[in-house]
């Protein structure tokens, strides 16, 4: 399909990829699989952060009470529009390094595009939104690569720098934190609408508003030792997420189901069918570990999100600093559960 002749912007680039934002990451358990590998790794004492913990970024010790924080991500179109795929790409691995409470210091592009079915300048438009996020953040877009692919695909590769006293990680929570998250839950459903063209014309700029929000809060929680452990929710969905942090402590997780926040819209798209891919996956990647939910806890904890919120763990008495700061820079936040010790090792999150 040739569509230089087209007006760029209506182009819609969900009809270009077989899946859609952080919902085209491979499941967990196959990844399992995959991250086995037969070959050790060389230990690195100045590796704070690896793979082993499952956590946002890896996070390596300069020597001088500072750490480097370096993360990429990248996934096919989740919005038809290449300036807000540029966005929400860009905005989703930036958080990363926000997840680790650090500060980003630049980013390089991840291109794949398939040049027999899409023009170069609908790229460059892909650019510009990354530059227009990267702006926001304070960094350079200063470089990258490119590739010419089946499906579309771009993302970013982000370098940051975060004090080693501020480091906030997964697998740090203790018995007793508050669990707090920084965005509404949904946005799988509201996107698969849109792909499946059910998406109503008022309901087309919430997931995107939403995924474009850069998660810079958690660079101002850094500071804040209460803080225990900190990790972005994104395409394994809360439920997914949450048990890392659990698992990772060794802790249990009690979730208040009706204090979740979460689009208010999504609700007719479940009734439309609207469910994810990503939604089953993660179910069969988890469920035995998390014990019997109902099927709307299933549709809600499994969503897999693209450039979410935050999910936080704060000592009880350093909550009302917390919301301080949350307060003072207009941020979303809502308390949605609490962290006790492991009393039920084949459970470790409870909904109620």
């Amino acid at each position: 399909m040739n569509t230089e002749s087209k007006d760029l912007h209506e182009v819609k680039l969900t009809q270009y990829s077989h899946g859609a934002g952080c919902g085209c990451k491979i499941s967990p358990m196959v990844l399992d699989v995959i991250l086995k590998g037969r070959v050790m790794q060389a230990g690195d004492k100045n590796l704070l952060v690896g793979n082993d913990s499952r956590d946002d970024a890896a996070v390596y010790d300069l020597g001088d009470g500072n750490a480097v924080i370096s993360t990429t991500d990248f996934f096919m179109p989740i919005v038809d529009d290449p300036f807000d795929f540029g966005r929400i790409a860009s905005a989703n691995a930036i958080s990363d390094v926000y997840a680790m409470g650090g500060k980003p210091l630049m980013a390089i592009a991840v291109l794949g595009w398939p040049l027999e079915k899409l023009s170069p300048e609908i790229a460059t438009i892909v650019l510009d939104g990354s530059r227009s996020i990267c702006n926001e953040a304070g960094i350079p877009l200063a470089g990258g690569h490119s590739i010419d692919s089946p499906e579309p695909i771009f993302g970013l590769a982000v370098t940051g720098i975060v004090e080693i006293k501020n480091l906030k990680r997964n697998d740090t929570a203790k018995a007793g934190n508050l669990l707090y998250l920084t965005k509404p839950l949904g946005v799988g459903i509201l996107t698969t609408a849109q792909k499946n063209g059910l998406l109503l014309h008022d309901h087309r700029s919430i997931a995107r508003d939403s995924m474009v929000k850069l998660n810079r809060i958690g660079a101002d929680l850094s500071i804040l030792e209460g803080v225990t452990a900190m990790t972005d929710i994104t395409g394994f969905g809360l439920i997914g997420h949450l048990l890392e942090m659990t698992e990772g402590s060794g802790l249990q997780a009690v979730i208040d189901f009706d204090k979740l926040p979460l689009f208010p819209e999504i609700f007719e798209y479940i009734d439309q069918k609207c469910i994810p891919g990503g939604t089953l996956r993660n179910w069969k990647s988890y469920s035995t570990r998390i014990g019997e939910l109902s099927e709307i806890h299933r549709t809600i904890l499994c969503d897999p999100q693209t450039s979410g919120g935050l999910l936080i763990a704060v000592e009880p008495e350093s909550e009302t600093e917390l919301i301080n700061i949350f307060e003072k820079n207009k941020q979303f936040y809502k308390r949605i559960g609490k962290l006790n010790p492991d009393n039920d090792i084949t459970s470790r999150i409870q909904v109620r």
